[in-house]
């Protein structure tokens, strides 16, 4: 099995030399610098590398075990992996201090989260789903709940997961029917059923903090009756300690295409008196509350197929650069290395560039969102977060979309080999292939982006990150080397422009809008993450330029010039063919009838 290395010096780049480290200038890091953030990622790399990355097949091959008593046993080694994480402080690193984290930028923890998923994407859903309810209860939980839960769950002792979906209500959470009924005592006991519910029971931590979504018994139908509750696995005494055991209990494990280090549970509420709850925030504001949660975990998913489709080129370009097949379209020579060969070659530039691509844009979001919650002018806090709200769709479903492809083209790269479970490759792809279904599917993102994040402004938002898109393209043509860079991102920005125009009139008639938002959702997020994407390689092509010319002659920066020429000429062309498919109306849709007979 290859080793996993995480990526280190793109992710500096990244934060060093594309965002300038710009979040630590932000008021609450003023303890923090670039020293520090360098050692943590050398931390983490260490954790991920050394710890997680080598249990990521055997968790694999040997998956959960639900027991007898209704518990659920997690794969070897991930107990001891998961303390290791917990005990390191890893948990808390992006919560503020005030919570009992560490304090530190977005874009560092987000940094971490991509090497522990490139690691093992199995284990890292746990931290992920318990980030999501951390931040959750950071806003909408009392004070109470806040200094009963927020403790455990900042240091990783006590994990937290989401709980959302029911066998009749999937995407439409209006439909949910989990009944909560009041008590006397002011808290609540819940009936029903969740399925989905990732790492909803497990061995791995001593207690779990389920927030569900439910419904009094005299609440309205629809969203507006829906309220979010916190159901602790053990209910938690007055001075902290455990209590009993709830009436929550795992009615069976999912037997699942991947992530099999995962316990994907169905989860049962209330089979004899009922799982005491406590309602969180306000009554029949439920789903509004859990999308805090949820938007947390949107960006995470989109990191999470970033750290996959990392390990992915990593075992393609080892495979590549080790198996010998065929003769050498440069040299001659019969016994080369398959990376010799141009098409190999295109696959693994391709896997690269995309990969940097996908990377840079989910640390911008990220850094953004350091500026919402941090920068001191409350003007350019709303702009940035007007800029996380369009960009954390794009970041979810264009990173995840793209982490398929990505992960399907190292099972490519290794032939006949990648189809063999052995090699890894097969795996990564499998583990992929849930990202664009998490946290609302990816068409859910595309519908988010096109209906309500660009009709809300007229998409003044996006109009703001394609003017910055047309200014690195001036830049680019500007510089005698970076022309046709230049050329091919000013074209890009434009189709957006223009596919944005159409889609806003389009959304506009009140006759057909809703149906045109629709079809042209999913076009119209693949453009925009393409452009966006290539954007980033154009500022990466000047960072790399410009410290080329300060002399530095580290290999990295040649590498990174080509993954950008690739990205700009041969990758973003794909993208702007959308502008094309939303151009071409939506007849054949409206017309389609998917049971003709």
């Amino acid at each position: 099995m290859i080793p996993f290395a995480a990526p280190v010096r793109d992710l500096r780049f990244v934060l060093e030399e594309l965002l300038e480290h710009g979040s630590l200038a932000l008021p609450g890091f003023e303890e923090a610098s670039p020293d520090l953030v360098e050692a943590v990622l050398e931390e983490a790399a260490r954790l991920a590398g050394e710890v997680w990355a080598p249990l990521n097949a055997s968790g694999d091959r040997q998956g959960c075990a639900r027991r007898d008593d209704g518990g659920v046993s997690v794969p070897d080694g991930f107990i001891e992996a998961y303390q290791a994480y917990a005990e390191g402080g890893w948990n808390g690193i992006g919560v503020s201090e005030a919570l009992g984290g560490q304090g530190l930028p977005e874009v560092v923890a987000s940094s971490v989260q991509e090497m522990l998923h490139g690691a093992n994407m199995a284990l890292g859903l746990c931290p992920m789903l318990t980030a999501g309810a951390i931040e959750a209860l950071a806003h909408h939980g009392s004070d109470e709940q806040q200094a009963t839960y927020l403790p455990k769950l900042v240091e990783g002792t006590w994990t937290g997961t989401m709980n959302l979906t029911e066998p009749q209500a999937g995407s439409d959470l209006s439909k949910v029917r989990t009944r909560a009924v009041p008590q006397e005592d002011g808290s609540y006991r819940l009936f029903g059923q969740k399925i989905f519910i990732t790492w909803g029971e497990h061995d791995a931590a001593e207690n779990i903090i389920h927030l569900v979504l439910a419904r009094k018994p005299d609440a309205p139908e629809g969203n507006k009756g829906i309220s979010l509750f916190l159901v602790p696995k053990f209910l938690v005494n007055e001075d902290g300690s455990l209590g009993s055991r709830n009436d929550v209990t795992c009615a069976s494990i999912e037997h699942k295409l991947g992530i099999h280090g995962s316990p994907t549970c169905t989860l049962a509420f209330g089979e004899n008196d009922g799982a005491i709850g406590y309602l969180v925030g306000e009554e029949g504001r439920g789903l509004n509350h859990m999308f805090t949660m949820m938007n947390e975990a949107r960006h995470k998913v989109g990191i999470q197929g970033i750290g996959v489709a990392e390990r992915a080129c990593q075992h393609a370009f080892a495979y590549a650069l080790d198996r010998t097949q065929g003769r050498s379209p440069r040299s001659g020579r019969s016994d080369c290395t398959i990376s010799d060969h141009l098409d190999v070659r295109r696959m693994l530039l391709s896997m690269r560039a995309r990969t940097d691509a996908l990377r840079a844009l989910a640390l911008y979001c990220a850094a953004q969102l350091d500026v919402a919650r941090h920068a001191a002018d409350e003007g350019e806090r709303k702009a940035a977060q007007a800029r996380v709200d369009v960009l954390i769709p794009v970041v979810k479903a264009f990173s995840t979309d793209q982490a398929v492809e990505i992960a399907s083209l190292g099972v490519q790269v290794h032939g006949g080999m990648g189809f063999i479970e052995e090699t890894g490759a097969a795996q990564l792809l499998r583990d992929a292939r849930i990202a664009p279904i998490y946290e609302g599917t990816n068409g859910i993102q595309a519908l988010d982006l096109a209906g309500r994040k660009l009709q809300r402004d007229g998409g003044a938002a996006l109009e703001g990150l394609i003017g910055e898109v047309e200014a690195t393209a001036a830049e680019l043509e500007a510089s005698a080397e970076h022309v046709e860079l230049g050329r091919s991102l000013a074209g890009g920005a434009a189709d957006l422009r223009a596919a944005m125009a159409a889609v806003l009139e389009a959304g506009a008639d009140p006759e057909s809008g809703a149906d045109a938002v629709q079809a042209y959702a999913t076009p119209f997020l693949n453009l925009a993450g393409h452009v966006l994407c290539a954007w980033q390689m154009g500022r990466a092509a000047l960072k790399a330029s410009a410290a080329q010319a300060s002399g530095s002659e580290e290999p990295f920066y040649s590498a990174k010039r080509q993954s950008a020429d690739y990205a700009i000429r041969q990758w973003l062309p794909v993208g702007r063919a959308q502008r094309a498919v939303i151009e071409a109306g939506m007849a054949s849709l409206a017309a389609f009838d998917a049971n003709p007979h």
